[in-house]
């Protein structure tokens, strides 16, 4: 005997969900689901068909109701998954072992007529466990990438870059030895006779080290088409002397740098160049000294060792928060007053590594997350 459900007619599933912020995950909620059919025809043919084929009549409703049931089942059930695959998302994102990004939710989504809008906290914190519970101000998104039709905005706020400053400050990061320049001849006393004619009557011919520390967290600062910061260090000039490695004078140096930011992968990253700089003398054992005339030497440095320096870390830029699988496609980046914003196109790729788009460009669906 084979059944066959011949034909069901003005059928109607209906579900209401809410999708909210519960401790910084998003918490799914089916609030109301139903299926109702309007008629549902089953045959049955070969064997005692004829037979069988009046229970099945006079039982219509009752198996009706029992698909219309199962089907709201199966239609919950599936919002339960949803909802765990969502409380399963990670709460941060490590960057390397020193900072990682936290992305906990701070509200609940923003639903538009064909786009949705996540805020998440955005700031950088230390590696170690602890979770900054502050929360940004957050921008509306709405025209933010014009009238582009990109499928992905990503707002961030300069507070995310200055938390990360903070971050790797803190850590210690921002401190390093120079022993080799370009010009290694500069890092010996005898270039230095007839500029700081103290330094090397008192140790001729010595090498030197640069001991270079920032000191205070670089604080960046957006603006229309532009990035900048200005950075204060200090720089001891060591002077190796018999084994021992004497401090003999500290130069205080103001250096602002302007740059810009670039999409690399998944990861924000960035490019900086020097504008200016002014330097002072902290304190010396070999005598005061005139900056200007240094002044020469300490620009050749900045942009030969310092800038490429600073460079070769932000190229490597941090990861945005993107959904394993994704990546971003033809993105570009807008910088207005204090934020900077990425419009991309995503692709997907799946467990065999083949590539899909995962809409049409009629019909893409925006997703939006300030962060």
């Amino acid at each position: 005997m084979i059944l066959l459900l011949d034909k069901v007619e003005g059928m109607e599933v209906g579900l209401t969900m809410s999708m909210k912020n519960k401790n910084g995950t998003l918490q799914l909620t089916a609030m109301e689901c139903g299926c109702y059919m309007e008629e549902l025809i089953i045959t049955l043919n070969g064997g005692a068909s004829w037979f069988y084929q009046g229970f099945v009549d006079a039982l219509g409703d009752q198996i009706r109701s029992a698909v219309e049931n199962t089907i709201t089942n199966k239609i919950s059930e599936g919002t339960s998954k949803l909802d765990s695959l969502l409380q399963s998302l990670p709460k941060k994102i490590n960057v390397d072992n020193v900072a990682a990004l936290n992305v906990t939710f701070v509200k609940d989504p923003v639903f538009g007529n064909s786009s949705i809008e996540f805020d998440i906290n955005g700031l950088f914190v230390s590696s170690s466990g602890y979770t900054d519970p502050r929360c940004l101000h957050k921008y509306p998104l709405l025209s933010s990438c014009g009238s582009a039709s990109k499928m992905l905005w990503i707002s961030l706020d300069e507070a995310v870059f200055n938390s990360a400053s903070v971050v790797y400050f803190q850590a210690g990061l921002m401190h390093w030895i120079v022993d080799k320049v370009p010009d290694q001849s500069l890092m010996n006393t005898a270039s230095w006779k007839f500029l700081i004619p103290q330094l090397y009557r008192k140790y001729p011919n010595d090498d030197m080290l640069l001991d270079i520390s920032l000191t205070s967290p670089p604080e960046v600062k957006i603006r229309e088409e532009k990035i900048g910061s200005t950075i204060y260090l200090d720089m001891t000039i060591d002077v190796l002397d018999n084994a021992e490695t004497i401090p003999v004078a500290c130069i205080s140096m103001e250096v602002t740098i302007s740059g810009f930011v670039e999409i690399l992968g998944n990861n924000l990253a960035g490019k900086a160049t020097m504008d200016d700089f002014s330097l002072t003398l902290k304190w010396s054992k070999v005598g005061n000294f005139h900056m200007s005339l240094i002044q020469g030497v300490i620009r050749v440095f900045l942009k030969t060792i310092f800038v490429p320096y600073v460079n070769s870390h932000l190229r490597q830029g941090f990861p945005l928060p993107i959904v394993h699988g994704f990546t971003l496609q033809d993105a570009y980046i807008l910088t207005s007053n204090s934020r900077t914003i990425v419009c991309s196109d995503m692709v997907f790729t799946d467990s065999s590594g083949t590539v899909h788009t995962p809409f049409q460009q009629s019909d893409r669906k925006l997703g939006k997350v300030s962060i």
